[in-house]
């Protein structure tokens, strides 16, 4: 584990917290500017944790996804990942396996590809990518909605063109049964945006909970066999 890495006064509160399962210590009451694993340890310590308790704790920490930003679209998620760090280079073996979850998991059978030491599973959108990175390597899961633009443009086109043709209409001289035409326009308009403020959110949700199944049954696959393992 990098020894620069510092944990925030939350991380600290997690790490404490995983690593008193057993021992029932509590963390330290405030932590100002982080933490290294180091000065965790030596914390631990103090508190009766072992440095060996802290470590894992922490390494179960930094094991977990993180969330990449969601892109939005009149503050509607039309995208969700997911990027979590891997303690070692997957196996060609292990990378098959890998394989074999992707696709049960989003039940897409996808295209593999692999360049530059960078290996790849996408299905349209969806994407999955082992890649290097300064301290080791990383497992990036992402996708984006693909229609959300264009459902998105449709509701404000009739929504405004409703506007519009009832200004005229108004202008002209004409009202009552005449403004059917415009309301309805609206209505379906305003029903396409309703309908993405519901789905859109959910798919989201949905994604980002498989991507998590996806990151946490990685590092399983990496934790259960050793490190020099040699491939099948």
């Amino acid at each position: 584990m990098d020894s620069e890495r510092r944990y925030g006064e939350e991380e600290v509160r997690e790490v404490f917290a995983r690593a008193a399962e057993e021992d029932r210590a509590s963390p330290p009451a405030r932590v100002e500017g982080g933490l290294t694993l180091e000065e965790l340890q030596a914390v631990g310590l103090e508190v009766g944790l072992s440095a060996e308790r802290i470590a894992v704790a922490a390494a179960g920490l930094d094991a977990l996804p993180r969330a990449l930003p969601r892109r939005k679209l009149l503050g509607i998620p039309t995208s969700a990942g997911r990027f979590v760090d891997l303690p070692r280079e997957l196996t060609d073996r292990e990378w098959q396996f890998l394989l074999a979850e992707l696709r049960a998991t989003f039940d897409a059978k996808g295209e593999v590809g692999a360049e530059g030491g960078i290996r790849e599973w996408s299905n349209g959108n969806l994407h999955a990518v082992l890649e290097q990175t300064e301290s080791g390597h990383r497992l990036r899961l992402g996708t984006r909605k693909g229609d959300a633009l264009e459902t998105t443009f449709l509701g404000v086109m009739f929504a405004v063109m409703s506007v519009v043709v009832a200004f005229i209409m108004v202008a002209d001289g004409r009202a009552g049964a005449a403004l059917m035409v415009p309301a309805l326009m609206a209505l379906g308009g305003g029903g396409v945006l309703v309908a993405n403020a519901i789905r859109l959110p959910r798919w989201a949700g949905e994604r980002e909970q498989q991507m998590d199944h996806i990151a946490a049954w990685t590092n399983h696959l990496l934790s259960a066999a050793p490190k020099g393992a040699e491939e099948a």
